[in-house]
């Protein structure tokens, strides 16, 4: 009884929608900057497209407007973390 009222409770997750494909976007731009940081982690890595509920036509084409924007010098390959754990050097 307990385990079938769990499952009636169980909220299933919602379906993420590709924003490109319902704004009919045709191309994303590499120079905007401020779109494609959306797609990257706070450490500079690409968000996977479980993530970012996009298509997947358009997460290649954020992966590699975020490649170009990185090799255009737009955006960093990787943001240094300060620490305050200590790390290697504890002495």
């Amino acid at each position: 009884m307990a385990q079938r009222q769990k499952q009636e409770y169980q909220r299933q997750p919602r379906r993420k929608y590709c924003q490109f494909c319902k704004e009919n976007t045709e191309y994303i731009d590499y120079k905007d900057v401020q779109l494609l940081r959306k797609f990257m982690t706070d450490r500079g890595k690409i968000k996977p497209r479980r993530v970012t509920g996009a298509c997947t036509q358009h997460q290649h084409d954020i992966a590699m407007a975020i490649k170009r924007a990185r090799v255009m010098g737009l955006l960093p390959y990787t943001i240094t973390v300060v620490s305050s754990r200590g790390g290697r050097n504890r002495g």
